[in-house]
C-alpha cells in the first residue's frame, strides 16, 4: 500500500514538473484580460481554432463566442451576438466543441437564423442529427461527372446558359439590378427537391419582402431560408453562408438534388474581412486579408454532383461600382462553373431580367444540352453580336438596307430574340417550350 501510494505521489510531482518545465498553465477555464473592437482577448484558456466558448456575463447570462486567433499567450474570441455586458475578469468556460447545428427534415418551409435556429414563430424544429457547418472535404476522383441539365423555369437562362444538376454559378450585378427578384423566380419554378436559401448581410426589411413577394407560398413550402441580416455581427454573417450550406450537404446525403442559392457571397465576404482584420491580417486587396482567399475555394467546393446527390450553387456577387472585376468578383469567378452578369444598362430599358447574354456563359452547357439547342443558341448569340456592334449606326439611320445581309436578318430578328429574353416575373417556361420559342425565333 506503501509503494502505490508513493508512485501515485512520484506520478503528480512528474505531470507538475512537466506541466511546469513547458508552461502548461491553461485549463479549460480563463478570464477576459481586455475588448478591442469586437475582438475580446482571454488570459488562461486552452483552446484551439474554432472552439465554442461562454462567458459568464452575470444574472444567470452567458455570451457564446468562438476562438479566432492567439497572440502569444492570449486566446483571441469573437461574439456571435452583442458584446455588451461583457466586462474586465469575466469567467470564460471553453466547451471543446465546434459548431455544429441540428437538421432535420422539419427545416423544409422554414426560415432559421445563421446557427439553424427557427425564428419565423412556427415552433421548434425537431430532430437529432447534427452536422458541422464546415462540412468535410470530398475526394475529388468519386466525383460523378455533371451530364444533366437542371431546369429553373426562367427561358433566358435554360436556352442560353444551361446549367447541369451540381454546377456552380454566379450572379454579378450592382445593387438594385434585380437579383432578388430573380432569384425568387429560379426558387418557385425550379426542377430541384429542395431549395435552401441564404440571405446574407440582407436589410431587415427586404426578408418579409423576399419571402411573400419574390419567393411566395409556391417557393416557400419546398424551401429552407436561412437569414443573417445586416445588423448581426460578423460572425453570424460568416456562419450564414455555412449554415446553409451544411444544410444543403443534409439533405444532398439523403439522395436529393438540391438548389443552394446564396444572397450575396459578396457580404459573407465582407464578413470574413470584419474578422480577419481584427484578428491582425493584413489588407492585400481593396481591404480584404488573405483569409478571403483561402475561405471562397473551401465553401464553393462543397457544391457540386455526389454519388447520392447533388448541390446546384446559385451565388449573387455584388459588385462594387458595377466593376465586374473587382477583387472578390473576379475570384469566385475563377472558382465557379460560370456567370450571369446583370447589366444596369439592360435594366433601364425595362428589359426583365437584365441578364447581357454575351457576357454570360455556363461553361457546362456544352455538356448538358443537346446539340440543337446549342445550335440554336449559337445562332441567336451571332445575331446578337452583329446587331450590337452596329446598333449606332442603326440608331442614327446611317445604315441603309441591303447592304450587309446579316445585319438585315439581325435587324428583322431582334425584336423577336428581346421578347425571348424577357420573361414576366410570374411566367414559368419548360425547356421544350423554351426550346420551341428559340427554333420559332431562328427558323422564321
Amino acid at each position: 500500500m506503501v509503494m502505490i501510494l508513493m508512485t501515485n505521489c512520484n506520478q503528480k510531482i512528474t505531470k507538475i514538473q512537466r506541466d511546469v518545465r513547458f508552461g502548461n498553465f491553461f485549463t479549460r477555464y480563463g478570464k477576459v484580460r481586455q475588448i478591442v473592437g469586437m475582438i475580446i482577448e482571454v488570459s488562461g484558456l486552452e483552446s484551439s481554432i474554432g472552439d465554442v466558448c461562454k462567458i459568464t456575463i452575470g444574472n444567470g447570462k452567458t455570451a457564446i463566442t468562438e476562438v479566432v486567433g492567439f497572440k502569444k499567450n492570449i486566446t483571441q474570441l469573437m461574439p456571435y451576438e452583442d458584446i455588451d455586458g461583457i466586462g474586465y475578469g469575466n469567467l470564460v468556460f471553453n466547451t471543446g466543441k465546434k459548431l455544429q447545428i441540428k437538421i432535420s427534415e422539419g427545416l423544409i418551409g422554414r426560415t432559421v437564423d445563421a446557427l439553424a435556429k427557427p425564428i419565423d414563430g412556427k415552433g421548434e424544429i425537431i430532430g437529432n442529427t447534427y452536422y458541422s457547418i464546415n462540412g468535410k472535404p470530398s475526394n475529388p476522383m468519386t466525383r460523378p461527372p455533371i451530364s444533366e441539365p437542371i431546369e429553373l423555369g426562367v427561358k433566358v437562362i435554360d436556352g442560353m446558359i444551361t446549367l447541369g444538376k451540381g454546377q456552380r454559378i454566379g450572379i454579378f450585378a450592382g445593387s438594385g439590378v434585380g437579383k432578388s427578384t430573380l432569384m425568387g423566380m429560379i426558387a418557385r419554378n425550379v426542377t430541384a427537391d429542395v431549395n435552401v436559401i441564404a440571405l446574407v448581410g440582407e436589410r431587415g426589411r427586404e426578408l418579409m419582402e423576399f419571402i411573400h413577394k419574390d419567393l411566395g407560398e409556391e417557393g416557400l413550402k419546398r424551401s429552407v431560408v436561412v437569414v443573417a441580416t445586416s445588423d448581426n455581427s460578423a460572425m453570424l454573417r460568416n456562419k450564414c453562408a455555412l449554415t446553409a450550406t451544411a444544410i444543403a450537404e443534409y439533405f444532398k446525403d439523403k439522395g436529393k438534388a438540391v438548389l443552394l442559392m446564396m444572397d450575396s457571397l459578396t457580404r459573407y465576404c465582407m464578413a470574413q474581412r470584419e474578422i480577419g482584420l481584427s484578428t491582425g491580417e493584413p489588407p492585400v486587396a481593396r481591404g480584404y486579408p488573405p483569409s478571403i482567399y483561402a475561405s471562397l475555394p473551401k465553401l464553393l467546393e462543397r457544391c457540386g454532383n455526389f454519388d447520392n446527390g447533388s448541390i446546384t450553387g446559385i451565388y449573387t456577387v455584388l459588385v462594387e461600382g458595377d466593376d465586374t472585376n473587382e477583387p472578390v468578383a473576379d475570384t469566385v469567378r475563377g472558382i465557379i462553373d460560370g456567370h450571369i452578369i446583370l447589366s444596369r444598362k439592360i435594366a433601364m430599358t425595362n428589359h426583365y431580367p437584365a441578364i447581357d447574354v454575351l457576357a454570360s456563359l455556363s461553361r457546362l452547357m456544352s455538356s448538358v444540352a443537346t446539340s440543337e439547342q446549342k445550335s440554336l443558341a449559337g445562332k441567336i448569340r451571332n445575331i446578337m453580336s452583329v446587331y450590337n456592334t452596329n446598333q449606332d449606326l442603326i440608331s442614327i439611320g446611317a445604315y441603309k438596307a441591303g447592304s450587309n445581309p446579316e445585319l438585315d436578318n439581325a435587324i428583322k430578328k431582334i425584336g423577336k430574340i428581346n421578347d425571348f429574353l424577357k420573361q414576366d416575373v410570374d411566367a414559368k417556361f419548360t425547356f421544350e417550350q423554351t426550346i420551341d420559342i428559340m427554333r420559332n425565333v431562328i427558323n422564321e
